[in-house]
């Protein structure tokens, strides 16, 4: 695609309690692209309509209140793909790709991992390195590929509010940076590290110690793409204006913009 583009991705844990927020949101900014994650609800009872009058095409993989993923495009798509590619289906909905031209765009809610050491924290481990075989199987790093959603994995210490405190724990793992890594190791970038090196910058905070108001977070929602549309993007805000909406989601919608 040579025009410019906007991909938001938000987990909005849960479509059906978010609903005005989201839409209050893409009626105020209109992202070409939006990736939503955590929608909790069945493909049959997702709420279509008010999208479609927004405009929005809607790609949906969805399931009983438990993940799920939703791709709204104002173009429509050339090809959308639900789950992995090849081999046996996922336990769980967390992967929708779509294809505009020739982009391809995963929106991904990668599994939580529950426990250190569980069967939950194996699948997580096991899932991302089983993305990393599909994008070697299916594409190259010199294709236009971008790949956002909540990872649930902070990269290092710019990332979580307290490095000590979260050493060794869930989504901040020696082993959830080796499986992460080894995806972005097919060829991809971290966008919002492109404009911005500092830490202190979070997209999920934890409702039960007020960590948006402490600004005690952790950033685990990314946008990451190949050179050809890394190259291209021009800024990633973590935009903070709906946490403080009422009954908000935990997660800050993040916007990438291409130039």
């Amino acid at each position: 695609m040579s025009t410019p583009l906007s991909i938001m991705s938000w987990n909005v844990n849960s479509i059906r309690a978010r609903l005005d927020h989201v839409l209050t949101y893409l009626y105020d900014h209109e992202p070409d692209v939006v990736c939503l994650q955590e929608t909790k609800v069945q493909d049959n009872l997702f709420p279509r309509v008010p999208f479609l009058e927004l405009g929005y095409t809607v790609q949906l993989h969805g399931g009983k209140a438990l993940a799920g993923v939703a791709t709204l495009t104002k173009a429509k798509p050339d090809a959308v793909q639900a789950g992995f590619a090849e081999g046996e289906s996922d336990r769980h909905p967390r992967i929708l790709m779509v294809r505009l031209g020739d982009l391809r765009i995963y929106n991904l809610y990668v599994p939580n991992g529950t426990e250190l050491g569980s069967d939950a924290y194996r699948y997580k481990i096991a899932w991302l390195h089983r993305l990393r075989a599909e994008l070697d199987a299916t594409g190259t790093p010199d294709q236009p590929l971008v790949i956002v959603g909540d990872f649930n994995v902070a990269p290092d210490e710019r990332d979580v509010y307290d490095g000590k405190h979260f050493e060794g724990r869930l989504l901040f793992t020696d082993e959830e940076h080796e499986a992460l890594g080894n995806l972005v190791g097919f060829g991809l970038h971290d966008c919002f590290r492109k404009h911005v090196a500092d830490g202190g910058h979070y997209s999920w905070f934890d409702y039960r110690t007020n960590g948006f108001q402490r600004n005690e977070g952790l950033r685990i929602d990314h946008v990451y793409a190949t050179t050809p549309m890394a190259e291209r993007c021009t800024e990633v805000v973590h935009d903070p204006k709906p946490r403080g909406w009422e009954v908000p989601s935990d997660h800050l919608p993040v916007v990438a913009k291409f130039s």
